[in-house]
This record gives structure tokens, C-alpha cells and sequence, in this order.
């Protein structure tokens, strides 16, 4: 398992991030499934007596396990051990392992499945997942790469500082001080990790760690790290302190002291962590391979390629039917795209119009201008796709999120020309909103075509709808509203995209639609070139290749995409399978239902419960068609 989903995860035993149990043992968990004459000898106040039990022991577990990791308190918007950084040695990997197994045998244990109702059962066997995938996930501790360029901690730090850390007393001033220094032995502590992989062969490939070594130096360029101007951690910091002053939670003899303090803790604590990992990682870079490979060339490489594949999607889907699913997925998506095309008006092959719309840089039709006011435009036309969105909403969800969202540009210190657009979810006590982040540091990086689908995927009716709603739920167990499964969570996202279409108003020039086909084929691409890499031994320059052959996409932006699948193994192939089995789930769900189909029952019940493996989503989905056909 990585250790940056370690952190960023609620927990270990909570989190959706390891493999799958067979799909038979989820649906029936602990037990045997109940007979007629068990079922009717439980009464409705035996249900309602174990189930309310059960669900007090998810709320102390879940405290609990959060409490055990500070970064996910501050994450969560909670103050407890604001002053500490999560431990990411193996002694606290195995104490975690070890309350898992321990929960897990509580919980088999002391409840009995046949007296819960059936949204306990979901819990219980939603626990049951994750504690069996972390256990299947430990299997490969070390064969995740601790530092590559995509979501290794070290680049995470300083948002965690700058962005999540707040500081509103003197208190959390202190709080910062001591975080600034913990970061110190936490880097230590991935540095050792990351040597113990290199012992056994386990490292990345060679760009990984150019990437890793370059943004370590730019964390701690700038004062007070060297003599330039102010690096965006010590300009967050001296901001802090400043708005403490103001709001007169701290004089100014107090500020200063303080500051100084904080900059003797980057200078002597923070700084040497980041030179000792940069040492290493120079260290290191003379032992990788100088061609990028898949998992399947290291040690234990296929079988931790298997359970990441079966981790990603919750499904037991094998690579060979990724791979094939992926290449009739584009195959249709191509023809869709022809289409397209002929109603652009441009004559020429589906090829031509591709390379057409990745080297016309200076048509105003294709991009906005790579300037202040471009850049301005993009976030004022992005926020306007959401509004619309959002007058539709009640048409479509009976459930609606409270917090509300907005487009941002993502910070100066980790803006990337041409990296992937994201979400951040809002904060539970309402303090910050659900933030669609757009890096557009390159204008030429984002094509208007692709603005209105990346804004429904990333916002409404995408990731804002489905985490806000998540996070917002008072019906299930608080475990429940904190589950990250990518292949029920960006499923969501990809659907959200071909649902966006059926609204009034959206998709309404060629150009556009072709950005939604683009957007879907580009997510069809990656079943296609992340088993290729993983399981079929495909060059890097292949998948390159392949990649742009069936996309807009540029060279830089495809090096950038198949870097990202060979650091991050099976993580790109949840996004389509996720969306195809929640189209599954509609299709058969309107066949059965007929004029009783309610689109906005379907969506409510998609998201009502919470993020879930796709074996049980659909089982809760059955649920709802037996009911709405009963009713």
C-alpha cells in the first residue's frame, strides 16, 4: 500500500484502498444467509436494538481510528493534535494493521449480522471490505513507491501547512511551530522507508526522481530558506502571524518572537529534512533504470500489480478484461467522435482533426489567451457551466449538497503547466468550500473544449455533489461519509459527465461535445495503456504513442499522463469501469421499473449512502428496484 494513502485515507481499516473480497463473502459477511423461518423469528425490535448497538461501536471505532492520525484531523477541520504530523514508520503501519484485525474480530464477534436492517448489513460489510483489503493491501507494503511526482507527502507538506493548518489563536500558532518541525522526522521517516524498497529492488522509474529532487529544491528555495524572496511557506507564515496581530489575538513584541521561532524551525528542521531526501534521491537515481517500466518487472511485480487492479476498481475484473474492455471502449468512442467531427465542418481524417486541435494554439475558437485576462475567462466560464448546473439540480437529485463550491487557480507553489484539474472537499464545519482547482499557469494547456466536461466532472454534478452529500449524511455511521473507493468516486465523476448532457443547456457546440467524447476516451485510453505498462509489457513510448493516436491530447501532456499510470499502478482504470457499472446499474434498473424508473430515486440512492465498493452499491441499488416495485 502507498504510504501517502496511508495519511491521507480517514484510516487504514476504514479506508477503500486495498483489494477486494469476493464478491460472495461481501454480500453475506460474517454469516450465512438467514432462512425464511430465521428471518421471521427476529423481531422489528431485535433489528432496531442491534442495529443502533452496531452503529454506536462504528461511531467509537471511527473516533478512535481518526484521533490516531493527526493529519486527517486537520484534514477534517478538527483542532485535536494540531501541533503533530502522522508517524509513517513500520512500527505505526503494524499498530494499524493490528486495530484493524483487531476491530475486525469485534466485530464478527459481538453483533449478529441476521438481527441488523439491511443499511446496517451495508455497514457492516462496508467494514468487513476495508478491513480485508488492508489486510491484502500489507501483502505489499514495500512495493509502492514511497516518492514520485504525483502524491508522495514531501510535496504534500506544505499545503498541509499553507492550506489545511489554520491559525485563529496564539495557540495554533504554537500548533504551526511544532508541525513545522515534526514535518522534519516525518520526511526521515519516508526517507527510511523508501531505502528499505531499494534494498529489495523496488524503486521508480528514472523520471521520478528528477521530478521528486526538483520539487524538493522549490519547497525550500526563498527566504528563509536561502536568500531570494519569500517562499510561499514563509509568505503564508509571516501572513499568519500578521492576522493574529490585527485581529489582536497577539501583540507585536509576542509576533515577532514567534516568527523568528518559526523560522529557526525551518531553517534548522525543515530545510535539512528536505536536503537529506534530495541527497538520497540523487543518491538512489544511479540505481533506475534508465527505461520506465510496470510493476510486473519487480519483485512480486504481477501479483501486486492484481490486487492493485482489483483495489482500484472493486471488481475481480482481470487485466486481460481491462484491456479489452478498454479497447472497445475506444473503438466506439472513435465513431461517436467522427461524428463530431463532420458537424465541426472539418474535412480529413479523425487523426488529422486530432493533431488539428493539439497544434492550433492561436485560434480563439480552440483556446483562450495565455494572459491574465485568459486566465480570468476560464474561471468565470468554468463558474458559469456550475451555475447552470445548478439551477437543474432538483430535477435530477431529491438530495442536495449544503456546501456550496467555487472555481479557484490553484496555488503559485504547486501550480504545474498542463497538470490535471482537482477537487478539494469542503471543510465539515463550514470554514471552507468544495474548491474545483484549475492549474493555468499554460493557457495553452487547456483548451475550451474541454472546459465545460472538466467543469461537471470536477464540480456539479461530479465531485462536489457526491463528497458534499457524503460528508453531509446523518443516516449512516460517520465511517461512511468519509469512504474514498476511485472506482465508485471518480464513476461518479465520468457519469456525471454523460449525465450533464441530458440537462438543458450543456454540450451545445460541436466543439464541446467533442470535449466530453475526448474527456470519456481519454479515461477508455488508460484501461488500455495502464494494463499495457502493468501486465503486457508495453514501453513507455508505447503507451505514449497509443495515447495520442486516440486523443487531442499534446506530447507533453501524454509523457505527463503514462508517468503518472507507471507511478501509480491500476489508480487510472477505477474512473471507466465505474462509470460503465453505474450506466449498468440505470439501464437495468429503468428495464425493471419502467414508467416507475425516478431518476432522481436512482441518484439519491447512487449517493445517499455514502461511497461503497461497486458489488455493493449494486446490491443497494436491487434494494431500492424491489422496493419501488413493492411500493
Amino acid at each position: 500500500m502507498r504510504i501517502a494513502m496511508l495519511s491521507l485515507a480517514v484510516t487504514l481499516a476504514l479506508a477503500g484502498c486495498s483489494r477486494p473480497a469476493d464478491e460472495s463473502t461481501v454480500s453475506n459477511a460474517n454469516t450465512e444467509t438467514p432462512s425464511v423461518s430465521q428471518e421471521s423469528a427476529i423481531t422489528q425490535k431485535e433489528i432496531k436494538a442491534e442495529t443502533a448497538r452496531l452503529n454506536a461501536w462504528f461511531e467509537e471505532k471511527y473516533e478512535a481510528e481518526v484521533l490516531e492520525s493527526p493529519i486527517t484531523l486537520t484534514l477534517l477541520g478538527r483542532s485535536e493534535r494540531q501541533g503533530e504530523i502522522d508517524s509513517f514508520g513500520n512500527e505505526a503501519l503494524d499498530r494499524t494493521l493490528e486495530r484493524s484485525r483487531t476491530n475486525l474480530a469485534e466485530l464478527k464477534a459481538n453483533f449478529d449480522y441476521n438481527k441488523l436492517s439491511e443499511d446496517a448489513k451495508i455497514s457492516y460489510d462496508i467494514w468487513v471490505y476495508g478491513a480485508e483489503q488492508a489486510e491484502a493491501a500489507d501483502k505489499f507494503r514495500g512495493n509502492g513507491y514511497v516518492f514520485e511526482q504525483m502524491q508522495a507527502l514531501h510535496s504534500f507538506f506544505p499545503q498541509l501547512l499553507i492550506t489545511y493548518h489554520k491559525v485563529n489563536t496564539e495557540q495554533d500558532l504554537l500548533n504551526y511551530l511544532s508541525r513545522v518541525s515534526a514535518v522534519g522526522t516525518a520526511i526521515d521517516e519516508l526517507i527510511a522507508q523508501s531505502k528499505q524498497a531499494a534494498e529489495q529492488g523496488v524503486r521508480p522509474p528514472y523520471f521520478a526522481f528528477d521530478a521528486v529532487i526538483e520539487g524538493a529544491q522549490g519547497i525550500i528555495t526563498g527566504a528563509p530558506f536561502d536568500k531570494g524572496d519569500d517562499s510561499a511557506l514563509w509568505a503564508d507564515a509571516k501572513g499568519k502571524v500578521a492576522a493574529l496581530v490585527e485581529n489582536g489575538a497577539l501583540n507585536k513584541e509576542k509576533a515577532d518572537e514567534l516568527l523568528e521561532q518559526i523560522r529557526t524551525a525551518y531553517i534548522n528542521d525543515f530545510k535539512p529534512a528536505y536536503e537529506r531526501l534530495i541527497t538520497w534521491q540523487k543518491e538512489d537515481s544511479v540505481n533506475a533504470s534508465r527505461e520506465a517500466k510496470g510493476v510486473s518487472s519487480l519483485p512480486d511485480g504481477i501479483d501486486y500489480y492484481n490486487e492493485r487492479l482489483a483495489n482500484q476498481t472493486t471488481t475481480s475484473m482481470t487485466a486481460d478484461e481491462v484491456h479489452q474492455l478498454g479497447l472497445s471502449e475506444v473503438a466506439r468512442l472513435r465513431a461517436e467522435m467522427e461524428k463530431v467531427q463532420a458537424e465541426f465542418g472539418f474535412d480529413g481524417t479523425l487523426q488529422e482533426f486530432l493533431t488539428f486541435l493539439r497544434d492550433t494554439k492561436d485560434d480563439e475558437r480552440l483556446y483562450y489567451p495565455d494572459t491574465d485576462e485568459g486566465r480570468q475567462g476560464y474561471i468565470d466560464d468554468a463558474t458559469a457551466a456550475i451555475d447552470k448546473i445548478k439551477a437543474q439540480l432538483p430535477n435530477y437529485f431529491g438530495i442536495l449538497p449544503k456546501a456550496d463550491m467555487e472555481v479557484r487557480r490553484v496555488e503559485a507553489f504547486r501550480e504545474q503547466p498542463g497538470a490535471a484539474q482537482h477537487y478539494s472537499a469542503p471543510a465539515l464545519d463550514g470554514s471552507r468550500p468544495g474548491i474545483y482547482y484549475a492549474h493555468l499557469s499554460d493557457m495553452t494547456a487547456m483548451p475550451k473544449r474541454e472546459l465545460e466536461v472538466i467543469a461537471y466532472h470536477e464540480g456539479l454534478p461530479g465531485h462536489h455533489m457526491q463528497i458534499a452529500i457524503a460528508q453531509e449524511l446523518e443516516s449512516v455511521p460517520t465511517f461512511r461519509t468519509q469512504q474514498f473507493y476511485v472506482a465508485y468516486v471518480e464513476g461518479w465523476a465520468l457519469y456525471s459527465e454523460w449525465l450533464a448532457k441530458q440537462m438543458p443547456g450543456t454540450f451545445q457546440d460541436p466543439l464541446s461535445e467533442f470535449g466530453r467524447l475526448g474527456s470519456e476516451i481519454w479515461r477508455a485510453v488508460r484501461l488500455v495503456v495502464d494494463t499495457g505498462l502493468h501486465a503486457k509489457g508495453w514501453t513507455e513510448q508505447q503507451a505514449i504513442d497509443y495515447f495520442k493516436e486516440n486523443s487531442a491530447i499534446t506530447h507533453e501532456q501524454a509523457v505527463s499522463e503514462i508517468r503518472r499510470y507507471l507511478v501509480l499502478p491500476g489508480q487510472a482504470t477505477g474512473y471507466k469501469v465505474g462509470m460503465i457499472k453505474i450506466q449498468q446499474m440505470r439501464a437495468d434498473a429503468e428495464k425493471a421499473l419502467g414508467d416507475k424508473f425516478d431518476v432522481k430515486g436512482f441518484h439519491d440512492t447512487l449517493l445517499g449512502g455514502g461511497a461503497m465498493p461497486l458489488s455493493i452499491l449494486e446490491r443497494r441499488v436491487n434494494d431500492w428496484v424491489e422496493q419501488v416495485k413493492s411500493a
